[in-house]
């Protein structure tokens, strides 16, 4: 994934108080779309310190928190550690690089990862290899944002033009809405966040 040695740097300051309270906006917008997911299986894709998926902990079976970045994930058993936590994982694994067969999951969230990722459509795609049938990925980003200009990101994501990428993919019933505005809250600038539901 784009930017993995940045993360590792940040690792053990990652978890400022505006990323906690964004990463609550993040859970609290999944959990809404969660159904009977007690017996289910969770992906926190692109996880970074487990900010969002720590709040979802409850809301399925097991939980796998899945990052490029060492430092993040060792933060991230830290936290299962020190919470005792029984039913998660970590993995440290980069799917822009290559593929995993291993692992399934019912459901898949990412939170402020995609636009961190080169190829969003190679990752998409291979998001959906590991996903059951009838399984959702859920995407939680930032809206497009004409006023960032950056080598190290996207500028955010048009809701249509992402739909339409991953209903190539195979993706169905995929629906999104904005769900937050925020002051400063994409590197510097105002912006806002949407949601999308997407199923295999």
């Amino acid at each position: 994934m784009g930017n993995t040695d940045k993360f590792e740097m940040m690792a053990n300051k990652y978890d400022t108080s505006e990323r906690v309270q964004i990463a609550k906006v993040s859970s609290d917008a999944i959990k809404a779309y969660l159904v009977d997911t007690k017996n289910k299986d969770a992906i926190d894709f692109g996880c970074g310190t487990g900010l969002v998926g720590m709040n979802l902990l409850n809301e399925f079976r097991t939980m796998l928190f899945l990052d490029t970045s060492q430092n993040m994930i060792n933060t991230v058993g830290q936290k299962i550690t020190d919470s005792k936590v029984l039913n998660a994982r970590t993995l440290c694994f980069d799917f822009e690089t290559s593929s995993l067969t291993n692992i399934q999951a019912d459901y898949i969230f990412m939170a402020q990862v995609l636009l961190h990722i080169k190829d969003v459509e190679l990752v998409l795609s291979r998001l959906y290899e590991i996903l059951k049938v009838g399984g959702h990925l859920l995407i939680v980003d930032f809206n497009k944002n004409e006023k960032i200009v950056s080598d190290l990101v996207h500028n955010g994501f048009d809701q249509v033009e992402l739909s339409e990428i991953m209903t190539k993919l195979g993706y169905r019933d995929i629906q999104s809405k904005t769900i937050y505005n925020g002051d400063k809250i994409f590197m510097g600038q105002d912006a806002s966040m949407f949601i999308l539901d997407s199923q295999k």
